[in-house]
């Protein structure tokens, strides 16, 4: 259409155009909401919020988390492929029971396993991750000072999970890392003893000094006597009836 006398015609930049909003896709909306209900539900079966022993049914896990079914059934099934939930034929589903054995068994191959890979670590670790050591410490310090339990749990296996990094060996890694995964409901277990708090701070400092002072040696025997604190605590806990249930 032609423009008259005197009229002038918009600039093309002059109006900015609105940037619509893409929804995301019903498939993205699914596995988001799968992934969140699988990351919430194990939180509560290793914080013990969900005990050891205890019957879940899809519905009532729902509801009590605030979820919708579909996406608590798959995380549900996921779960118990990790082990962490147990399918009982015409019985339906539970956490996974606390096993003495197991836990011995996840022992002797942290030993094994851990204790060397720090040999490698103390030889092999840069500024940068003693670095990053020390800042876990720092930040467990922090979490021990105010009892929070759940947080010292997570940063004790950030600070194994660094350990087993600064080895340079993926293979340990990536060991080490499916042993930390299988033993981290054991740690919320032992964290929750106020007394073992302090000393996992204390062993975790002593593993950083001789690592500082390159001494493989020291630093396998300091994580050495960690793992076994760890090992009597825990026992002596599920002994005397924990973990029980959070709620």
């Amino acid at each position: 259409m032609e423009m008259g006398m005197g009229e002038t015609k918009p600039e093309a930049d002059s109006v900015t155009p609105r940037r619509a909003r893409i929804p995301a896709a019903p498939r993205e909306r699914a596995v988001a909401l799968k992934d969140r209900a699988y990351d919430i539900i194990k939180h509560h079966i290793i914080t013990c919020r969900f005990a050891p022993g205890e019957k879940l049914n899809e519905a009532q896990v729902g509801t009590r988390l605030n979820l919708s079914r579909m996406p608590v059934r798959n995380a549900l099934a996921k779960l118990a492929l990790e082990g962490l939930v147990t399918i009982r034929p015409r019985k339906g589903l539970e956490v996974r029971p606390v096993d003495p054995e197991e836990l011995l068994q996840i022992i002797e191959a942290r030993v094994i396993n851990e204790c060397r890979a720090i040999k490698l670590a103390a030889r092999n670790v840069t500024d940068e991750e003693l670095a990053a050591l020390r800042d876990v410490i720092d930040r467990t310090a922090a979490a021990e000072a105010s009892h929070d339990t759940e947080t010292m749990m997570l940063l004790d296996r950030e600070f194994h999970d660094l350990l087993a990094r600064a080895s340079g060996s993926a293979v340990f890694s990536d060991i080490l890392r499916n042993l930390h995964d299988r033993s981290v409901r054991f740690w919320f277990i032992s964290l929750n003893e106020q007394t073992q708090q302090g000393t996992v701070l204390r062993d975790h400092r002593e593993i950083v000094e001789a690592m500082e002072a390159r001494d493989g040696a020291a630093a396998s025997r300091a994580l050495a006597r960690h793992i076994e604190a760890f090992r009597r605590n825990v026992t002596q806990r599920v002994r005397d009836g924990w973990p029980h249930s959070a709620n």
